[in-house]
């Protein structure tokens, strides 16, 4: 087998990247099947592999592979009597010969983008949430069945069955391929930003495994989070959500410290976060604050622009941001929420009052290791050592991350 020259493989590999969501979306709605788009869009790749390293990499790759997993549809659809029926879709857009100069010159903007559409359906709420973030992360990321099931740490088949699952699900319960009605729009769209905000999280703060930070997530939500603001530019709580992942963002490099040990806000080198993103998350917070609708990531990206504000930890204005949540927590009736709440109420009126704010939360939040180690941290402060004791030890049986146990260890050695 010949070896794919580094430069051929950087193509691919930035073609896969940059084309294709928007190519897979719109192969979707021409075939009316997205197992066969993705079939057909994978075999296209492929097929660049080596025909781009023999006559060299195409001036417009996107329209290159799109013409190519058309024909491979088409041929698919030859040999599979069942799908016959589809083959005038493809007739006029395939001919019988390989892709022509033509073709690969083909001007990329008369290619519409689909990839809204293709987004609401995998985001669809008759799927499962692990299933909506799967599909998201295939369909619309690029990412392959193994990248993902290294993310999410599952075996590669338990990720391939969930994804073929979520698959049959769609055509089963012909779950539309289209952007839902102005009526579905404002709960569909905040299904969408979860599933988003929840790759984001993921990234952001690990539940599982043995790194803080996964950046390749990271960086995909905030990816996706570009392309939904680029296609729904009238929706505030979309741009909202990339401000908010920005901000958050900005802020990744400062929460490890050399030797990969969780640092968190207030202990972090502030000249180490991100001012660029920093800047770019205030401009979207503004634009979307412009909106005059006050939604949940609006208040959640203002609580992280005034984190960004602080020059130190000691400069925070914490009855500010006390205030942001107070308004979060009505909004939302988040217990995770009320969590955070009490966090900054313990800096403005002490860790009593923060305390307080915690009770009721353990039936709402079971299993959830950071309610504890709040709840620590607060008992600490008040000197009630034996029961922060415990609640570190509590908090350290149901830390997923390690390191969250190594800092919850930490804690506990601190006390002792």
């Amino acid at each position: 087998m010949t070896a794919v020259s580094a430069p051929v493989e950087r193509a691919v590999e930035q073609a896969l990247r940059e084309h294709w969501g928007r190519l897979l979306a719109l192969l979707t709605r021409i075939l009316d099947s997205l197992d066969v788009a993705e079939e057909s869009l994978q075999d296209a790749f492929e097929t660049a592999v080596g025909t781009w390293g023999r006559d060299g990499v195409p001036d417009r790759p996107e329209a290159w592979l799109l013409t190519t997993a058309r024909r491979k549809a088409l041929d698919r659809f030859r040999r599979d009597a069942t799908l016959a029926r589809k083959l005038p879709l493809l007739a006029a857009d395939a001919g019988e010969t390989e892709p022509g100069p033509e073709e690969v010159e083909r001007d990329v903007s008369t290619i519409p983008d689909e990839r809204l559409r293709l987004l609401f359906t995998c985001c669809h709420p008759a799927l499962a949430m692990e299933a909506r973030v799967a599909l998201t992360l295939r369909c619309l990321g690029g990412l392959s069945t193994a990248e993902i099931a290294r993310a999410f740490l599952v075996p590669e088949p338990t990720m391939a069955a969930r994804i073929t699952r979520a698959k049959k699900k769609i055509g089963a319960a012909r779950i539309p391929y289209r952007v839902p009605s102005d009526a579905e729009l404002p709960d569909r769209l905040a299904g969408l930003l979860a599933v988003l905000y929840l790759v984001f999280n993921e990234g952001y703060s690990a539940t599982s495994g043995d790194v803080a930070v996964r950046r390749d997530l990271c960086d995909e939500a905030l990816r996706l989070g570009r392309t939904v603001v680029a296609l729904m530019p009238d929706e505030p709580e979309a741009a909202a959500l990339l401000a908010l992942m920005l901000l958050q963002n900005a802020r990744r490099d400062a929460r490890v410290d050399p030797d990969g040990r969780l640092v968190l806000l207030p202990d972090q080198d502030r000249t180490r976060w991100d001012g660029a993103q920093v800047a770019e998350g205030r401009a979207l917070l503004r634009r979307a604050a412009r909106a005059r609708r006050v939604g949940p990531y609006l208040l959640q990206a203002a609580i992280a622009a005034e984190h960004g504000r602080a020059a130190r930890a000691a400069d925070t204005d914490w009855a500010a941001i006390a205030r942001l949540y107070e308004t979060l927590e009505e909004v939302t009736r988040s217990p995770v929420v009320r969590l955070n709440r009490a966090v900054a109420l313990a800096e403005v009126a002490g860790p009593a009052a923060g305390l307080d704010l915690l009770d009721g939360l353990d039936e709402r939040l079971p299993g959830f290791h950071l309610l504890p180690a709040t709840r620590a941290d607060l008992l600490r402060r008040l000197g009630r050592r034996a029961e922060a004791r415990a609640a570190y030890a509590a908090a350290l049986d149901l830390a997923g991350n390690a390191a969250d146990r190594d800092l919850l260890t930490r804690r506990l050695a601190d006390l002792d």
